[in-house]
């Protein structure tokens, strides 16, 4: 498996891991420069030369896994039988400095509603490195030609026709999924809402709308619902900027984003 396929499995199993790279040889070495080696919590893909190197590099990739630190570190070796090893002597003769680069779990977002509101987020958040699952019940609004615009998109864009119970989609999403519910139907939103709140593992839920709507919302929750005030409070409602006030579609958009946005950096990490 080369290292390009092993990046790509763990991002799809949602799993971290750490991109291993021979940065830098100054002599002999057992790999040239450029070689990786791909380390998950469980496995490892490639080589970067076997022996201590390689040993080190894994044991220190695997406590970068396990703190969930995102900085990339540099690490100098010497192929020499003068240093004491943790795995044994290399004595090569040379110099290799090796990078390793942390590969987190990239964040995952569901915008419930792609709509005018809806697309123009879309066109935003396709431009982030993360996982984004678009979900309308209405077939015209999820054609090719609509989502055109997306065809460069950085973000690994997923998309569900759920043409009678779009909730449905919800236990399918990644844990952790940043939720955005933004339909065209107040009932659809209201079954969205109610759903998003039994669905657990999800990350933060956002529903567009006026406050009048949120008022109706909350008690129908809180009592038709069954839901709790504390359960009932996970979910923002009105999303986006408070000072960004205009109603433009992609305005709103904008203000969406960016409040996502401030969320991902509270949550630190990546």
């Amino acid at each position: 498996m080369t290292w390009v396929t092993a990046v790509a499995r763990l991002r799809a199993r949602r799993e971290p891991g750490v991109l291993v790279t021979v940065a830098t040889v100054r002599g002999h070495a057992p790999r040239d420069a450029g070689a990786k080696l791909v380390v998950g919590r469980t496995g490892t893909w490639g080589s970067i030369g076997g022996g201590n190197v390689e040993a080190v590099a894994i044991d220190r990739a695997r406590e970068m896994i396990d703190a969930a630190k995102a900085e990339p570190e540099l690490i100098d070796f010497a192929l020499n039988d003068k240093v004491t090893n943790r795995h044994g002597v290399q004595c090569c003769g040379g110099t290799v400095s090796v990078l390793l680069e942390p590969l987190p779990v990239v964040r995952a977002v569901a915008i419930f509603g792609v709509g005018h509101v809806g697309l123009e987020l879309a066109r935003i958040l396709a431009r982030q490195d993360l996982d984004l699952h678009l979900i309308d019940s209405r077939s015209d609004i999820l054609t090719e030609e609509r989502l055109a615009v997306l065809a460069d998109a950085v973000s690994q864009v997923h998309v569900h026709h759920t043409p009678l119970l779009p909730e449905e989609v919800l236990e399918e999403l990644p844990p952790g999924t940043h939720v955005l519910i933004m339909t065209h139907d107040h009932a659809e939103d209201a079954a969205l809402c109610d759903a998003a709140l039994r669905t657990p593992g999800l990350g933060s839920v956002g529903l567009i709308g006026s406050a009048a709507k949120w008022v109706r919302f909350r008690r129908r929750l809180l009592t038709e619902g069954g839901h709790d005030e504390a359960a009932v409070d996970r979910i923002k409602t009105p999303i986006g900027l408070a000072d960004v006030t205009g109603k433009e579609p992609a305005t709103i958009a904008v203000s969406v984003a960016a409040d996502l946005l401030r969320t991902f950096e509270a949550e630190g990490g990546h």
